[in-house]
């Protein structure tokens, strides 16, 4: 664990500097979609229109999110995040042994994750608009995929937690509290900035 050089004197107790990572639209879409996902996914059967009415606000966050990794901050854009199989792969090997790189952005488990769930989650708004109209209204596979797509994304959420948890304690930071400031501890010598 690579604890950044620069000190910042606060009050005579010094803490690690820190840098921020993640900008507001970032932060505002992760806890927005965290909340809207809740609720859609516990109101799917019972309470069709504020079901449907998240299912579109989701949408709407989701082509600001894709539009947002092309034209974002550096540490929202997929150029910074999205790293081929071989470096996932390596990563992961790392993190089982906790030995893995810290990443001031998304690692690259993170960066494959947030593809991941973006394409699962606007297949659910996709099938869930489907089922809405006309021409798909009644279909089985429709719903079927809008249910199967939801539970792929509940995996998905466990692995994410479980990723952010691991990555927290291997390299000693709370990234809840990131997401929640926009904050991370000071790229170090050994990070990957």
């Amino acid at each position: 664990m690579a604890m950044a050089k620069a000190m910042t004197q606060t009050g005579g107790v010094q803490s690690p500097a820190t840098v921020r990572v993640w900008d507001p639209l970032v932060r505002i879409f992760h806890w927005s979609l965290v909340g809207l996902f809740a609720f859609a996914f516990l109101t799917g059967d019972e309470w069709q229109t504020p079901h449907e009415m998240a299912g579109y606000v989701v949408a709407g966050l989701i082509a600001v999110r894709l539009a947002w990794g092309f034209v974002g901050s550096r540490h929202a854009r997929f150029s910074n995040f999205l790293y081929g199989p071989a470096t996932v792969a390596g990563f992961v090997r790392d993190t089982v042994r906790m030995k893995a790189r810290r990443y001031l952005g998304h690692n690259p488990a993170g960066g494959l994750m947030v593809i991941a769930l973006l394409i699962v989650i606007a297949v659910i708004s996709l099938t869930g608009w489907m089922m809405t109209t006309d021409a798909y209204w009644g279909l089985d596979w429709v719903e079927e995929l809008h249910e199967a797509s939801a539970f792929a994304a509940l995996g998905l959420i466990g692995l994410h937690i479980g990723g952010v948890i691991v990555a927290s304690l291997e390299h000693g930071e709370n990234l809840v509290r990131a997401m929640i400031t926009g904050r991370k501890r000071a790229a170090g010598p050994d990070d990957i900035a």
